[in-house]
Parts: C-alpha cells; sequence; structure tokens
C-alpha cells in the first residue's frame, strides 16, 4: 500500500526553512558560547594546577622540623580542649542529676524508668563520662 504523501505549498517549505535556519543560527551561537566556556574552564584548571604546583614546591622546601613543632603546638590546643569538654561534660551531668534529684525526688526512679523506656525502644545508653 503506498504511503500518502502531503503536498506543501511554496509558502509552507519556506516557512519551514527559514525555521530550520533560525535553528541552526540558534545552535551555532551555544556551541560558540560552549566553546567559550571550556576555554574558561581549561584556563582556571591549568591556574589551579599551578597553584598546586607552587604549594607543592613550597611543602617540599620547607624544613619539617618547623612543621612539626607547629604541629605539636596545635596537638597540644587540641588536647587542651578535650580536657575542657571532659570537664564541662562531667559538670553537666552533675548538674542534670542534682535538678532530676529536685525534680522527682530520688535520683533512682527516673533513671530507671527512662532506661526501660529507652530499652523497649532500642535506644542505647549515652557513656557516662
Amino acid at each position: 500500500m503506498p504511503e500518502k504523501r502531503e503536498k506543501y505549498s511554496a509558502e509552507k517549505i519556506a516557512e519551514i526553512q527559514k525555521k530550520l535556519i533560525e535553528n541552526f543560527v540558534e545552535l551555532q551561537k551555544v556551541h560558540t558560547n560552549l566553546a567559550e566556556k571550556f576555554d574558561k574552564l581549561t584556563n582556571q584548571i591549568s591556574n589551579l594546577l599551578s597553584l598546586f604546583e607552587g604549594a607543592a614546591r613550597t611543602f617540599a622546601q620547607q624544613p619539617s622540623a618547623t612543621n612539626t613543632e607547629k604541629d605539636k603546638d596545635f596537638l597540644e590546643k587540641i588536647d587542651r580542649l578535650l580536657d575542657q569538654n571532659k570537664t564541662l561534660a562531667r559538670g553537666l551531668t552533675m548538674m542534670e542529676e542534682k535538678m532530676k534529684e529536685r525534680i522527682y525526688g530520688s535520683p533512682a526512679a527516673p533513671l530507671v524508668r527512662s532506661t526501660e523506656i529507652k530499652r523497649t525502644m532500642g535506644i542505647k545508653p549515652l557513656p557516662r563520662i
């Protein structure tokens, strides 16, 4: 069975050709824009690589003794902060226990209830410090 083909008028063909040309022009603009952006991206990546290379050279040239001294000082400060954090945590825990004693009366009763509820819900208790 032969296919039916529509016959387009000359105006319709001219309109379709005009739309095709417009689409090709827009597509070329998009391609040009994309090429420019790739050029910018390439430049930025090469600048970033040169920055990393410079940082690596500087890092390799510096004596490691000065870095370790700075690292030791930094680690000592972090250790002091951790100790202070532990002290604060202990103090807050003691304050919480005192508040529970004041509110609930005896310290054991509310703790037992809360731990029983937590067990049934599958919640693990927090470690005491």
